[in-house]
């Protein structure tokens, strides 16, 4: 499956870029008896569905071309956009999201706890630094990005 979300990755991103939006992530899934191949895209400001449909059309365009089929049963093509709680993967995104809340699990315990919720304070040298609530007390904890499993942003409300 990482073969074929790789494969994805290459077409799209040139795609992509040429309409100087953001590849966020490629996502191929099975839901029930279907499998989605999801593209997710942003830009400052956000995306619209024309940004979505023209990028859906040239990457179907594109993986249509490829001989042999990198995807050899029926799938759904769906692009849009990450969303409120859009995933932070690159440092880029760590970076752009200092100041913001946040959701946090690790691989393994840090302090006792695999994850984390609150407002990132700093993005430093691969390291997270987060400012959360226990009770009514603020705490800050200092989060190498290696044991970071996965992040996003988070809606408070």
């Amino acid at each position: 499956m990482s073969k074929i979300i790789e494969t994805v990755e290459h077409i799209a991103a040139p795609i992509i870029e040429d309409l100087n939006l953001e590849l966020v992530e490629v996502e191929y899934v099975k839901e029930g008896k279907n499998w989605f191949l999801r593209v997710y895209i942003d830009k400052e400001g956000g995306i619209d569905i024309e940004e979505c449909a023209v990028v859906s059309e040239k990457v179907s365009e594109q993986l249509d071309a490829l001989d042999p089929d990198p995807i050899p049963h029926n799938y759904f093509l769906e692009v849009s956009s990450p969303g409120a709680e859009r995933p932070l993967k690159k440092q880029e995104d760590f970076e752009r999201a200092v100041g913001k809340h946040v959701n946090v699990k690790l691989y393994e315990p840090l302090e006792g706890e695999k994850m984390y919720e609150g407002t990132l304070l700093s993005f430093e040298e691969d390291e997270l630094t987060v400012e959360y609530m226990i009770k009514t007390r603020k705490k800050q904890i200092s989060i190498p990005l290696e044991k970071v499993a996965k992040a996003r942003l988070a809606v408070t409300f």
